[in-house]
């Protein structure tokens, strides 16, 4: 029942992302707005984390398995793709360097200022 509760809490919140989606005209998914709207009710306490953290565990180790139906789709797609294949392939590498390196930076980033923060936390 616990985690049925946590489930009905996330769509809650992503059907909220969907509201937002249809009334606000701005170019974002409805999954963003989603994303941003629990980030917003975890951080001010108004959804404490033991209200979703079950069910958000369960969700990532079965991640994997939401990635099937797409890789159905491409295989089914394959006689469309194949004549964009190379663009397509180069497309991919670059934007998952340029992902990697941007998370890379910001988390090294946020480390530098945690340390920084706490060695000025330890002169005081």
């Amino acid at each position: 029942m616990k985690l049925l509760r946590q489930f009905l809490i996330i769509i809650a919140v992503s059907f909220a992302g969907e509201v937002l989606h249809e009334f606000l005209p701005l170019p974002v998914p409805a999954s963003i707005y989603g994303l941003v709207l629990m980030l917003l009710l975890l951080m001010t306490g108004v959804l404490k984390l033991e209200a979703v953290q079950d069910a958000g565990k369960f969700m990532i180790e079965i991640m994997p398995v939401m990635f099937i139906p797409a890789g159905v789709g491409l295989v089914t797609a394959w006689g469309e793709l194949k004549s964009v294949l190379v663009p397509v392939l180069v497309i991919t590498v670059v934007s998952t360097i340029v992902v990697m390196a941007a998370a890379g930076r910001t988390t090294q980033a946020v480390i530098r200022h945690e340390r920084k923060e706490k060695k000025e936390g330890m002169k005081s």
